[in-house]
């Protein structure tokens, strides 16, 4: 085989792990199923390529490579041959391989190949390596038994299934973990991620069969005005006038995105999976050549996607999903001399949920105990048992003769337990507190209603703190202890005037 044409070099970090991979290539029986981890960025398409090149050069056998995306194949080919390694590419046009004793290495679609080897039109009788691009996809097993005489190299950045019942160490025997994250950001590999999370409450979202939030709920939660002021908000607090990327979970959500950003006069465009070849490298051109764009996109851009000019990611959405929450920050981590850092933006409480996306994860634990780690995520009650209410600015200017707005529901519990009182003294005194903010700032009853509006974010807050501490916080007697509140809070204030 040749050497590099391009000159391309693997870094001490990537030798260390290719040699690893090679010493179990060597120590292993033939039909061995080695899983390799590395993150997003950390360079496992050069890594691999440079695999192929070195087993064909020192096995004389052929190697099959594996992708799930279009984008993946052409990507992989052209790596493969910046490696001095010339490959077939096997996608829907191929209908048979005439030409196979021209090629040692082939990469294919995983759908085309699948249906072409049950049809019994192509065969691989000289292969010896099969590698499986993004093998945390469960799309790839159908293809598994057409290969049992063949050493398998599964590669991702997330060594956990994407369906939780099919766990990936019953079809891999062992895995290879690379370096972390925060070695990539401390070597200057990977920009260092400032995570900015805005507190979102999720009760109204589904889970599906896949244990994921439904595409559904999410619409319905991430498509309201609330949601899209809170999107729109972040951005000009912390991404304003930087190249930022947006990832929704549903196509209506992506456009009132759109409209939302349109219409407050920024550059903004939006993309999902029913574009054309055409339509989609024109807006990803435009996306590239525009310093302060905005792209909204629903899934598409996960993987096969690289753009390093890109400055901030906006998680609008959930996810329970850990591959995902990694895939989507990555598309932002890409280091270059003048992006030393980016932003990530969170409006689903994923780094909550996952932890921050720098912190480093135990993929031995997860592969070997993959439904343990799922059992043991935070729940979604228990993060928002976190959140507390911050007033915004321009609410708080309307209350500017209060000195203090904020209210310590577990410090007035407490108060209220020493003394044996009933528990709804709470909210007694919490309502009189909001009765002096609203009559202090208000010069006439109008305008005392006009502010009672301005609390229902408190108000909501508050009484869902409260229904913690008297543990009963069922949506029921949240919603009747908000309204009651509100109700005597307004009677009292209309008292007062």
């Amino acid at each position: 085989m040749n050497k590099p044409e391009n000159g391309k070099k693997l870094y001490n970090y990537q030798l260390e792990d290719l040699n690893h991979i090679f010493e179990r290539f060597e120590n292993c029986p033939k039909d061995y199923n080695l899983l390799y981890q590395l993150p997003t960025g950390g360079g496992k398409t050069v890594i691999f390529s440079e695999i192929a090149r070195r087993y064909i050069e020192n096995t004389g056998k052929k190697v099959l490579i594996l992708t799930h995306r279009i984008e993946l194949c052409g990507q992989t080919s052209r790596m493969l041959e910046g490696f001095g390694v010339k490959c077939k590419v096997i996608d829907s046009k191929v209908k048979e391989l005439l030409d196979q004793d021209e090629y040692a290495c082939f990469v294919a679609m995983v759908e085309t190949l699948n249906n072409r080897l049950n049809d019994e039109v192509v065969s691989f009788p000289n292969v010896g390596l099969v590698i499986v691009d993004e093998a945390h996809y469960n799309s790839f097993r159908k293809l598994f038994k057409f290969f049992e005489k063949c050493f398998i190299l599964g590669v991702t950045a997330t060594p956990l299934s994407s369906n939780i019942k099919l766990p990936m160490k019953e079809i891999y025997n062992e895995l290879i973990v690379g370096r972390p994250i925060s070695f990539l950001i401390k070597n200057n590999f990977l920009a260092k991620g400032n995570t900015y999370s805005y507190d979102v409450r999720l009760g109204s979202l589904k889970l599906g069969i896949n244990g994921d939030y439904t595409v559904k709920s999410s619409e319905v939660l991430y498509s309201t005005s609330r949601m899209q002021s809170k999107l729109l908000y972040a951005y000009e607090q912390r991404a304003k006038g930087k190249k930022t990327l947006i990832f929704n979970n549903g196509i209506l959500t992506s456009k009132h995105v759109f409209d939302t950003f349109n219409y407050a006069g920024y550059k903004v465009r939006h993309l999902d999976n029913t574009a054309n070849k055409k339509q989609r490298q024109e807006i990803l051109t435009w996306f590239k050549n525009t310093p302060d764009a905005i792209l909204t996109s629903v899934s598409i851009l996960t993987t096969g996607f690289d753009e390093p000019s890109i400055e901030t990611i906006i998680l609008n959405r959930a996810t329970r999903s850990l591959s995902l929450y990694f895939q989507m920050i990555g598309r932002g981590s890409r280091f270059l001399p003048n992006k030393p850092t980016f932003d990530i933006i969170d409006l689903g409480n994923n780094s909550a949920r996952f932890g921050l996306w720098e912190l480093e994860v135990d993929w031995q634990r997860i592969f070997r105990n993959p439904n343990q780690f799922l059992e043991n995520l935070v729940t979604d009650e228990m993060i928002e048992r976190s959140f507390k209410y911050v007033m915004p600015e321009e609410i708080r200017k309307e209350f500017a003769k209060t000195e203090d707005v904020s209210f310590d529901i577990d410090k007035e519990s407490d108060r209220v337990k020493s003394l044996s009182l009933r528990s709804f003294v709470i909210l007694e005194t919490s309502i009189d507190q909001h009765v002096e903010m609203v009559t202090t700032n208000s010069v006439d009853l109008m305008e005392a209603l006009g502010k009672l509006r301005l609390l229902d974010d408190d108000i909501n807050d508050r009484v869902r703190r409260f229904c913690y501490v008297i543990c009963k916080s069922t949506k029921n007697y949240r919603d009747w202890a908000q309204e009651e509140y509100k109700r005597k809070l307004k009677k009292k204030v209309m008292n007062n005037f």
